[in-house]
């Protein structure tokens, strides 16, 4: 018997050939193996009467079999294996393509369950390619795993029962005893058992109670050990300076909003330990101007300052808003990019080494190698889901153990921006500032898909732009249309004539940034794109944001898409086109069309869709829960939180040995500085 952390080729039946494919689904140990969870099951505990099932659905039937007909070559590689088997009532044929080892199982006067759909009439009932097993058999719930090309579930499940052989509460369990009691959680020996081999259905519920609450508790810990690491002491805590200058420089008013978190910014950098906030904030909330005040609160105690975005764009936007804000009280700005000659990038960084900029705004190229800061006392990070943990690290290194502010346009509900950022204190910007147009929303069926195009045409023709919005890129796949052959459908058909650009997420990032670019500056009419125009660019002239396919986004992806438009001083709209006819996608259009607050609408988006695909995992950092579901799970949340309250003071103890490695496992790869 392999040992849990031995790697998956030791493992009887798998073998190094084997263990590549497993590596493929992220199994590189047998331990990775007893938590690679069923995603479903197939349950055989209640066959139906051969008389009752259900035509062309997929039926379980126990049945014995009693007559076997000869093999028939029908074609060259192609031979069809036929059997009678009866219920005792009625009589069902069952067809085996290509299967002589299957057939040649299966004896006369035994009893099998067979598991497929169902076809025929009323007084004849086939069924070909079935799932088969023995009516003998102990499991009769089946668990359905996630694959690869080349792994089968009879394998993957003879693999699991293989290595939970050996399973035994001393080798797996993470929780001391009085936690398992306090929470009434069931041992992780028994819950893997269940989880994996149900005997019966209901055995299913208490094992998921108890491996969801493991994954909620790690996140937790994990979330507080961050907090604890990034509360050692900085250089750089600063005093308050009289902010008359920076807010008597703005073009505008401060929100309350506004105002209430850069007072929450300002009272942490009073102290010794490095503040490590989170601005959430919604589209048009802004963000920036927050970010500016923090700067100058920086720059007023002889502190530098850096802003990094996910794209040169972003930077020049972030750049030319920050010189805006803060020039006018004498503080200087440069700007660091990969896109600037070698020539002058050494000269910003020399500069910046030598203290004469206050504020350094740019892309990765900030932490390269060369690039040097004078007092670096203030990191604030844009969009910071886009950026690796090495290069949030490699930023915050720069300095010594500078502030760090970071910024989020994706409005989040409370319980899962505590999961997701719980190491981080949030500022939360709920108020718009004055003047900022309501975007008109509209959903519409497909019929009315050339009127809504005639709407576009209008609005091009006064002088706007627009953006069309395909979910996917990828040929194929259902009915989506291929963004680029939807462009060019639009260039022949209802925007002939027009200036069209193509932005999707395949595309070279030099090349992404130059599309955008050239529909910032004008020179394209309608960008036609996926959702990589989300979140950052403004262009102020784009008035119509056009959505294909709108129910196939959650609320929160379509409520930024919206944010798009409405940038500048136009009348701004969003179309949404959908020919979905269910409830739920005229509950959900009329959520959006009904509110512009992105915090109501991501609180109705959790419900509806969960937190899986809320804005995908990859982007917000969370680490990938395997079972528990942030919007079901609510009550497991709290005592997942309370019990971590218990348990941070005891990890490193004996008892907590294992669940101190599974946190620090978790922060290896997931930690949202770096550690």
């Amino acid at each position: 018997m392999a040992d849990f952390d031995s790697g998956i080729q030791y493992l009887k039946g798998v073998g190094p050939k084997r263990a590549e494919l497993f590596e493929k689904l992220g199994i590189k140990t047998v331990r990775d193996l007893i938590y690679h969870l069923p995603r479903s099951y197939m349950d055989f505990t209640s066959p139906t009467a051969i008389a009752s099932a259900v035509l062309n659905e997929v039926n379980i039937i126990e049945a014995e079999v009693v007559k076997k007909e000869p093999p028939a070559l029908i074609r060259r590689g192609m031979t069809i294996y036929r059997l009678l088997a009866t219920d005792g009532s009625d009589d069902l044929t069952v067809t085996v393509f290509n299967s002589k080892y299957l057939f040649d199982s299966m004896r006369v006067g035994e009893k099998y369950i067979f598991c497929g759909r169902v076809t025929g009439n009323l007084t004849r009932r086939e069924m070909s390619s079935p799932t088969v097993m023995k009516s003998t058999v102990a499991d009769r719930i089946q668990p359905i795993y996630p694959l690869t090309a080349g792994l089968t579930q009879n394998l993957l499940r003879g693999c699991v029962k293989s290595a939970l052989s050996g399973i035994t509460n001393a080798r797996v369990e993470l929780l001391p005893e009085d936690i398992l009691h306090k929470c009434g959680l069931m041992p992780e020996a028994e819950a893997l058992l269940k989880i994996h081999f149900p005997k019966e259905r209901e055995d299913v519920f208490p094992a998921r109670r108890r491996l969801a609450f493991d994954e909620l508790l790690t996140l937790r810990l994990g979330m507080m050990r961050l907090r604890e690491r990034a509360r050692s002491s900085t250089a750089y805590a600063l005093k308050k300076p009289d902010l008359e200058g920076f807010t008597s420089a703005l073009p505008f008013k401060l929100t309350g909003a506004q105002n209430r978190a850069i007072a929450e910014c300002m009272a942490d950098m009073e102290r010794s330990v490095p503040m490590n906030r989170l601005i959430l904030g919604d589209v048009g909330s802004g963000k920036t101007a927050v970010a500016a005040a923090c700067c100058y609160i920086a720059a007023k105690n002889g502190a530098q300052s850096v802003l990094m975005a996910p794209t040169e764009i972003l930077a020049l936007q972030h750049y030319d808003s920050l010189r805006a804000f803060l020039e006018p009280s004498g503080l200087k700005v440069g700007l660091l990019i990969g896109s600037l000659t070698k020539k002058k990038k050494a000269e910003v960084s020399e500069a910046a080494s030598r203290g004469e900029y206050d504020v350094v705004v740019g892309t990765h190229a900030l932490f390269q190698e060369g690039a040097g800061y004078n007092r670096l006392g203030l990191v604030i990070t844009d969009e910071q889901h886009r950026f690796g943990v090495a290069q949030r690290s490699a930023l915050a290194k720069k300095g010594n153990n500078p502030h760090r502010l970071v910024m989020s346009a994706t409005p989040i509900p409370r319980t899962l921006a505590l999961m997701i950022y719980g190491e981080l204190d949030i500022s939360v910007l709920d108020e718009l500032p004055a003047g900022r147009r309501k975007i008109e929303t509209y959903a519409v069926t497909g019929k009315l898909r050339s009127r809504a195009c005639a709407f576009v045409r209008k609005e091009l023709d006064a002088g706007g732009q627009a953006y069309v919005v395909c979910p996917a890129v990828e040929e194929g796949a259902s009915d989506i249309k291929n963004v680029s052959d939807y462009a060019k459908e639009l260039e022949k058909g209802e925007f002939a004539g027009y200036r069209i650009g193509v932005l999707h997420g395949q595309l070279p990032a030099a090349k992404k940034e130059e599309v955008m670019r050239r529909f910032k500056d004008g020179e394209l009419d309608i960008l036609v794109c996926t959702t990589v125009v989300e979140v950052g660019v403004d262009v102020p002239n784009a008035s119509v944001m056009m959505v294909e396919n709108a129910d196939r986004f959650g609320l929160s992806q379509l409520h930024q898409l919206r944010g798009r438009v409405g940038r500048g001083a136009r009348s701004s709209y969003c179309i949404l086109i959908t020919d979905s006819a269910s409830e739920e996608g005229r509950k959900r259009l009329k959520i959006l069309s009904s509110t512009n607050d992105g915090f109501a609408i991501s609180e109705a988006d959790l419900e509806l869709r969960g937190p899986g695909d809320f804005f995908g995992s990859a982007q917000h950092g969370l680490p990938p829960l395997k079972i528990a579901d942030l919007a079901a799970d609510s009550e497991l949340i709290k005592l997942a939180q309370d019990a971590a309250e218990l348990l941070i003071k005891r990890l490193g103890s004996p008892e907590c040995e294992a669940l101190s490695k599974r946190v620090e496992n978790m922060l290896g790869g997931y930690s949202v500085f770096g550690g």
